[in-house]
């Protein structure tokens, strides 16, 4: 057995510390493995891109801004009345065209014979107007005459004209020339010329309406361009009025010629 150690008091006071000697709190510093870990950011450049706006009447087309040269735009500009000339334009050659088959009042007119169709090979279904056959003149009275061609198309023809219920008429071949035929025309009754007044009012009704059909459309037009604000309201509101004046300048020229046209039937 070992002998033992004596330890004196004072050597265990040293080793021990006594109860009333404060202890002292030593803060630790970090360790870098303790060390707070940062995200790392990485650079990204901004970028912006263009407004878009909307294409108004003023603004030039992407062509135009590259080149810069400038280029009108018509297809949004409220003082474009184009369209609307051309309809009226094509409801008065209607109306021209119409008026001249019922300027006769009554009297039979020569354009209806020569747009009879006929047929010059039975077994065939190709047909050719009068007028190419043959040239129709007006003897004066109440006759026309037509020189025929051709011989062979003698025949065909005076067959399309008597099979014309509508028309009533009957040709005759002229005892001196073999290549002409004499068709006597019906006297004009009363009730023909009324007929020809009535027709015409209703022609000119027909170009009212695709006058007014034309207007239509450039309303419709400048309405689109009201609800896109693709216009200023004063100009919108200028090519109304404007639009309002051209329209009516267009029925007035309608209800002149009407009327010029009824005045020379009525006086034939």
């Amino acid at each position: 057995m070992p002998p033992r150690i004596q330890l004196r008091r004072n050597a265990l006071a040293q080793i021990l510390p006594s109860s009333r000697t404060p202890l002292r709190l030593h803060t630790l510093a970090p360790t870098p493995s303790c060390a707070p870990i940062l995200p790392t950011l990485s650079l990204r450049t901004l970028t912006t891109t263009p407004a878009l706006y909307k294409k108004g009447k003023n603004s030039a087309p992407r062509d135009s801004q590259k080149t810069g040269t400038k280029e009108p735009i018509t297809e949004w500009d409220p003082e474009d009345f184009s369209a609307l000339q051309a309809g009226i334009a094509k409801a008065n050659d209607k109306l021209a065209a119409d008026l001249a088959k019922l300027r006769t009042g009554g009297r039979f007119n020569p354009e209806i014979l020569e747009n009879v169709r006929v047929h010059l090979d039975k077994n065939s279904k190709t047909t050719h107007r009068v007028a190419e056959l043959a040239q129709v003149i007006p003897k004066g009275g109440r006759n026309v005459m037509l020189l025929v061609g051709e011989k062979d198309h003698i025949k065909p023809i005076v067959s399309a004209i008597q099979n014309a219920k509508e028309l009533n008429l009957q040709p005759v071949p002229d005892l001196h020339n073999s290549n002409q035929l004499n068709v006597p025309l019906p006297a004009p009754t009363k009730e023909s010329r009324d007929a020809a007044l009535a027709a015409a009012h209703d022609v000119g009704e027909g170009a009212k309406a695709a006058i007014t059909a034309a207007r239509g459309v450039m309303q419709k037009k400048l309405r689109h361009m009201e609800i896109k604000k693709l216009a200023l309201p004063d100009e919108l509101k200028r090519a109304h009025k404007e639009m309002e004046k051209i329209v009516q300048g267009a029925v007035a020229v309608v209800k002149k010629t009407v009327d010029a046209a009824r005045k020379g039937m009525e006086q034939a």
